[in-house]
């Protein structure tokens, strides 16, 4: 139970992380020669699960947990250098919103059957 406890909650971390680097590249659309970032988890996520100590002499695929990769995206899209594309922003903003909420929601169940287990009521 605790396993899946915390993968939601670390997938649940990814897509409130997300959403805060999302925010700071909307706030900076106008910024001239801003360059958007973006966190990358498939990647890392791939990465991570590719890992495996086969040898001693390999590097523990447990040591490298952490923070999430924070890459630099885009192309030149505005006359100031700036690389935002709002629409794009937005629609990232709304996927990862819908994500933290439902994940949120599946671990608000989790820890309602926990208590259920508990109390029997």
């Amino acid at each position: 139970m605790w396993d899946k406890v915390d993968g939601l909650e670390k997938a649940a971390s990814f897509f409130f992380e997300r959403s805060k680097v999302i925010q700071g590249n909307i706030a900076n659309a106008d910024t001239p020669n801003f360059k958007p970032k973006e966190l990358v988890f498939e990647q890392e996520l791939k990465n991570r699960m590719e890992l495996k100590k086969t040898d001693p002499k390999h590097i523990d695929p447990q040591m490298q947990k952490g923070e999430f990769k924070e890459v630099e995206l885009g192309q030149i899209r505005g006359y100031d250098n700036n690389r935002v594309d709002i629409q794009e922003e937005l629609a990232k903003l709304a996927e990862s919103s819908i994500m933290y909420k439902s994940l949120s929601e599946t671990l608000k169940k989790e820890f309602t059957k926990l208590k259920l287990a508990i109390t029997g009521r």
